[in-house]
């Protein structure tokens, strides 16, 4: 799956998702864009699953017509410590995600 990782998501996480084709928004030249806009970037470039810690995405943005997922990780901060334990969550929501589906992934 074509994984892209959302800027506020600590790059080191990609380590942790092998088995899929991981970028970050920071690679793909992406970095300071607003989400509507990234969005349509992220759709046109073909990835499949946006991962965030935007909890707040879902209230802006329309998901549901998007062509890929949204997976939002839910934890005390957004620094790696804190996220790796939702690594073992996250990668099976990544085997079963759905286009325009929205799966938060708590501890």
């Amino acid at each position: 799956m074509r994984v892209l990782l959302d800027e506020c998501v600590p790059r080191p996480l990609k380590r942790d998702l092998t088995g899929h084709t991981v970028s970050t928004v920071m690679e793909m030249g992406w970095g300071g864009i607003e989400n509507g806009e990234l969005l349509a970037l992220i759709r046109g470039a073909g990835f499949e699953a946006f991962v965030t810690v935007d909890q707040n995405l879902p209230y802006q943005q329309n998901l549901r017509t998007l062509e890929m997922g949204v997976i939002v990780l839910v934890a005390r901060t957004n620094k790696l410590q804190d996220l790796q334990p939702l690594v073992p969550s996250l990668r099976k929501v990544l085997e079963r995600l759905q286009p325009g589906e929205l799966i938060r992934v708590t501890s």
